[in-house]
């Protein structure tokens, strides 16, 4: 950038406290409701510039509180004297409620009234929410260009912009509509944008709307979340569908996110889970608006355990608990990853990101790993034994923990008039291990042997034309048996033999946008998912989805 910048690199050091920001009582009331105890890197950061009126560009990935990390000092900032103060720009109609739904719980204790802009709903509705006094605009690009450029906002001139996922929006396509959005807000203003990436189109976007920024930005080695584990798994093409279900079944994953590159194949595979006994859900662009959000709201309140979607129906979608990012097919570039695996590991809460890749996309996943600059590990997928030594050691575990009810006497002295009582726990007990079957072949994925040449070819050819690469791709485990592992989730047992264990309601206070549930998203309505997965993966015997309270 010809401004200046200044770039401040997170510091091992202790994290200051919110209440040292100097932020108003309100804010610091809702900082205290919402759990908060100690600012993330980012937020420490900006948070004190912002105050101070400087431009900012914040670099951080998905899930590092960015929200809050403009949120609070834009807030902070707020006059309350009437008309729109914060315009918060965001590439989907999701992010935008989501964010609606964050600066909502933030300036709450201040007065602050939120609506969301986008469009498939009523003009007519989202025009008279903010007549009737909001302060805070939450828009996508297409639906804020279209408004400014018919002059329906009137005296539309917020004193601070916010620009959320820039990258997004371009990749999205949404630039020019940036540039033409800017030339009608006011010159006199306080302009942020944050990203998780930095391509040049978006340095170039921030040399034309910023003055003189204050760069803030995570390190290289926390491009990904240092609390997200990252493992790969090397399979054929054709074994796709049972390597993911054999590793759900394997990682006892609680809440999952899987990433397909087409619609089709989201349709596809929410069908093939739902069919193996997960509750999963589809989302993609193609999906009507209303089923979209219900979709969304299902996955937030653990209506179900997985949800398959696309990147773009993904882009800025924040659900809490999610434990596990399956990578069906690797993503086209290393940008698409970050934020793929952004989805766990968030609010200081370990994750796993699992990535499938066959022979052939090899190179693509060291050319994504040596441009985020992250360690994957690679894994073997584990057998039909694994799995169920896995499932024992659960099942153990369960068992410690279980509450013994009243009525469990009654059913006890039933079965001993049949059977003795080693005979009534082995029953019991297999009962319970026969609704958790094994699906699929024995062995699943590339050998071991065939492994060590693939390495050894990628390493030959890189020697061989003067390079230093490493064909790995990171943490290649060697003859590591994992026997005697007594966790769940496995994480690639080399000996092949070996046993080893292996929202908010939309009816909520506040101006807090158009939810006008009869709006049109367009496309066809998808067939994804549906209502199946009724069998559970748990040793309790009920639905996953059926023994969560719903929100």
């Amino acid at each position: 950038m010809n401004d200046v910048e200044t770039t401040l690199e997170v510091l091992d050091k202790e994290l200051p406290t919110f209440a040292e920001f100097g932020l108003r009582k309100e804010i610091m009331q809702s900082i205290d409701q919402a759990g908060f105890k100690n600012p993330s890197p980012i937020q420490t950061m900006v948070i004190p510039v912002i105050m101070e009126g400087r431009d900012v560009v914040g670099q951080a990935q998905t899930g590092t509180g960015k929200t809050a990390a403009f949120g609070l000092p834009a807030l902070n900032k707020m006059h309350l004297k009437g008309g729109i103060e914060i315009l918060i720009i965001t590439p989907t109609r999701e992010l935008a409620n989501q964010v609606s739904d964050e600066i909502f719980k933030y300036g709450k204790h201040l007065g602050a009234r939120t609506v969301t802009i986008y469009g498939g709903s009523s003009y007519n509705r989202q025009l008279d929410l903010i007549d009737r006094g909001a302060q805070v605009i939450i828009a996508t690009p297409g639906r804020l260009l279209d408004m400014l450029s018919r002059d329906m906002l009137k005296g539309f001139a917020p004193s601070t912009v916010i620009l959320d996922e820039a990258d997004e929006m371009l990749d999205m396509g949404f630039l020019d509509d940036i540039n033409e959005i800017f030339s009608y807000l006011p010159t006199e203003r306080q302009t942020l944008l944050f990203s998780a990436t930095m391509p040049q189109p978006i340095k170039n976007l921030a040399e034309r709307i910023l003055v003189n920024p204050f760069f803030a930005s995570i390190t290289k080695a926390e491009t990904t979340n240092t609390d997200i584990a990252q493992q790969y798994y090397v399979i054929e093409e054709s074994e796709r569908d049972d390597a993911i279900i054999r590793l759900m079944d394997a990682e006892d994953a609680k809440k999952s996110v899987v990433f397909c590159r087409t619609k089709k194949e989201v349709d596809r595979l929410s069908n093939v889970l739902s069919a193996a006994g997960y509750s999963a859900k589809g989302l993609h662009g193609d999906m009507e608006q209303r089923q979209r959000e219900s979709v969304i709201k299902g996955a937030k309140s653990d209506a179900f355990d997985v949800l398959i979607a696309t990147d773009v129906a993904a882009r800025g979608l924040h659900i809490d608990g999610i434990t596990h990012v399956f990578n069906y097919h690797i993503p086209f570039d290393s940008e698409s990853y970050v934020h793929r695996i952004g989805r766990t590991g968030r609010a200081g809460k370990k994750g796993v990101a699992i990535t499938l890749v066959t022979p052939l996309e090899f190179k693509e996943l060291q050319r994504i790993k040596s441009k985020v600059g992250t360690t994957m590990e690679h894994a073997y997928i584990p057998s039909k034994m694994d799995v169920k030594n896995s499932q024992v050691n659960r099942l153990l575990a369960e068992i410690e923990k279980q509450h013994i009810y009243d009525e469990a006497h009654k059913v006890l002295d039933a079965l001993k008039e049949e059977f003795d009582q080693e005979q009534i726990a082995y029953k019991l007990i297999s009962v319970l291990m026969e609704r958790n079957t094994v699906a699929g072949p024995n062995q699943i994925g590339i050998s071991a042997e065939r492994m060590e040449k693939i390495l050894h070819n990628l390493q030959t050819r890189g020697n061989d034309s003067g390079g230093n690469r490493r064909g790995g791709g990171g943490g290649y485990r060697g003859n590591n048996n994992r026997g005697g592992s007594t966790g769940g989730g496995y994480r690639g047992n080399n000996d092949r033999n070996a046993s080893g264990s292996g929202e908010r309601s939309s009816s909520g206070g506040g101006y807090r946008g158009n939810n006008d549930r009869n709006a049109s998203g367009g496309g066809e309505r998808s067939s994804a998912g549906g209502d199946r997965g009724d069998r559970s993966r748990s040793f309790s015997g009920q639905n996953r989805s059926d023994s969560r309270p719903r929100s």
